[in-house]
C-alpha cells in the first residue's frame, strides 16, 4: 500500500465518497487490504470484465461512479464508470480509456480532482443564477421600449464581464489540507 492511500481515503471519505475496492488480487489479500485501508466493500479476484460488471451494478442502483485505476485490468471499468480516473504512472491504456488523467501517482489527487470538479459545477451554476437574472430582468425592459439598445448591449457585455470574471476566480482555487 502507498503511505498517501489512508490519508487519500479519509479525505474522499469526507467529501461523502464511499470507496469500494475492485481487485484481481486474491480474496484474502485484498480484504486484509481493505480492512488496513478501512474500507467496507471489496469485490477480489475480479477479472477485467467483473470489474466493468460491478461498475455496472453499482450504477444500475443509482450511483455516480468514479473509477480509479491504473493497468490494462481496470481499462473496461475504466470505460464504464460515470468518470474514469487514471494515476500518471499508470498503462497508456488506462489513461487513453480514463476521462482523467491525474499527473502524479498521488492518491489524494483524486479527492482533490473531485473538490475542483464541484467548485467548477458551483461556478457554472452561479455563472447561470446571474444570466438568469439579467435576462429576466433586461429583455422585458428591452421589449417594452424603456431600456435603449445601446444600454442593453452595455448590459449584456458586462453581463459576459461578469460571468467570465467569476469563473476565473476558479483560477485561485487550492485543495483543502487534511
Amino acid at each position: 500500500l502507498r503511505p498517501e492511500s489512508r490519508p487519500a481515503l479519509a479525505a474522499l471519505q469526507r467529501l461523502g465518497v464511499t470507496p469500494v475496492m475492485l481487485s484481481g488480487d486474491a480474496v484474502a489479500v485484498a480484504e486484509a487490504q481493505a480492512r488496513d485501508l478501512g474500507i467496507a466493500r471489496v469485490v477480489a479476484g475480479a477479472s477485467p470484465a467483473d470489474k466493468a460488471d460491478h461498475v455496472k451494478s453499482l450504477q444500475e442502483g443509482g450511483a455516480v461512479v468514479a473509477m480509479v485505476g491504473d493497468g490494462v485490468n481496470d481499462a473496461p471499468a475504466l470505460a464504464q464508470a460515470d468518470v474514469g480516473i487514471a494515476m500518471g504512472s499508470g498503462t497508456d491504456v488506462a489513461m487513453e480509456t480514463a476521462g482523467v488523467t491525474l499527473m502524479r501517482p498521488d492518491p489524494g489527487l483524486v479527492a482533490s480532482a473531485i473538490a475542483l470538479s464541484r467548485a467548477t459545477v458551483w461556478k457554472i451554476r452561479q455563472n447561470l443564477f446571474w444570466a438568469f437574472i439579467y435576462n429576466v430582468i433586461g429583455l422585458p425592459l428591452a421589449a417594452l421600449g424603456l431600456l435603449s439598445p445601446a444600454i442593453a448591449g452595455a448590459a449584456m457585455a458586462l453581463s459576459s464581464i461578469c460571468v467570465v470574471g467569476n469563473s476565473l476566480l476558479l483560477r485561485h482555487w487550492k485543495p483543502r489540507k487534511g
